[in-house]
This record gives C-alpha cells, structure tokens and sequence, in this order.
C-alpha cells in the first residue's frame, strides 16, 4: 500500500476495522446474551459492581466503543492536519458501515433491535456504497455528508446502549443502572433506534439525490 495511505487517520480507520473482527469474535464464544436479552430483570444474576455477565460480552462491548471513539478521532485528526485522502474518504465511510451492520445484525439475532429495522440499515449502506463506487469509476469521491455522521452517530449510541444491557445489566451503580436497563435505558434506546431509522432513510434519500448525476452516466 502506498506510503501516503498509511498516514495517522487512514491507519486509525483500518484499526477500526480490526476491531471489527475482534467485536465478531467476542461475541460468536457469547453463550449468555440470547437468554439474557429475554429474561426477566430478576432473574439475571447479580456478581458486583462493573462486573460483566460474560467475558466475550465485555470484549465486544469495548471493542466497539473504542471503535466509535475511533471514528471521531480519524476524521478530526484528517481535517486538523491536513491529511484528508481520497482513500481516507472511501475507507473511513467503509468501516463505519462494517461496524454498525455488525452490531445491528447480532441485536436483532438477540432480539434487541426489530429485523425490519436491520433491513432498512444494511440496505441504505450497501445502497450508499455502490453509489460511491459509481462515483469512483467517474473520476469522483463521494465523502460522508453531514446527514450521514448524524445518523452514524445515532446509530453508535444505540448500539452501545444495548452492548452496556447485554454486558453489565443490573451489575450497575446508579444513575448507570437507569441508563442501562431502567426506564432511561429503555427510553434511549427506543429513542435512538427511531432516529436512526430515520436519519438512515433521510441520508440514504439524500445520497440518491447528490448522486443522480453519477446514474447517468
């Protein structure tokens, strides 16, 4: 690979899509989230405070956060420095769509997130990346508008909030506890999945329109 390639932020995004890998991992030696996710809250064991249910759980669970922090850190280090990319464009939209389908595809396996709703997401990604290749082979580089980090962040949130359920669940000190299995987690994880669903059809809508032209030909 071309030594302009692995600049910081570039090589930042492709760590992002390592820990991919370990996130899938973690979670396909996870025994424990499928029954969790539809157990009654007592009945789920208590072992302390920030004790995780599972060690593939916790793994994963950490694995994708500092995924997350990754994808804000690439993009911010890029444009500070100046070592925006055409690769670093491709690439950084790229492993934000691996991880998030991902997350979103093991929710729904655990009962977490609706499939409809899955559906809807992987297709706006899978839809958004071929109109970025259309837009390479004319010459062109489509980078992720605002709409879409908005909707990437949203999604973030939600999948986190879920990983924390799955992880910690009531092994929590307060306020963590509301905000992972309590009222408020439940709030903003309903909350955060609406809006994703629809800043991901409201971004997707978008690409198709700035795109049309590539359509064309």
């Amino acid at each position: 690979m071309p030594a302009y390639m692995l600049n910081l932020p570039n090589t930042i995004t492709l760590t992002r899509i390592a820990l991919v890998i370990v996130f899938t991992v973690a979670l396909s030696i996870d025994g424990v989230a499928p029954m969790l996710s539809r157990a009654p809250m007592d009945a789920i064991p208590y072992s302390g405070w920030f004790v995780p249910l599972n060690a593939g759980l916790c793994i994963a669970l950490w694995a994708f956060v500092v995924g997350a922090i990754s994808d804000f850190l690439d993009g911010h280090l890029a444009r500070k420095y100046n070592l925006v990319t055409n690769f670093g464009k491709l690439i950084d939209p790229l492993a934000d769509k691996i991880l998030v389908c991902a997350a979103f595809v093991y929710l729904t396996y655990v009962g977490m997130c609706p499939f409809w709703a899955t559906i809807i997401i992987v297709f706006r990604e899978f839809l958004v990346t071929g109109l970025r290749q259309l837009a390479v082979e004319q010459g062109k580089v489509m980078a992720a508008d605002r709409s879409g980090k908005w909707k990437t962040a949203v999604q973030l949130t939600y999948c986190i909030s879920c990983l924390v359920h799955l992880c910690y669940a009531g092994n929590l000190p307060e306020p963590l506890h509301s905000l992972s299995v309590g009222e408020g987690g439940y709030w903003l994880r309903e909350i955060s999945l609406w809006l994703s669903i629809a800043l991901t059809l409201w971004s997707g809508i978008n690409y198709c329109v700035q795109s049309r032209h590539f359509l064309k030909g």
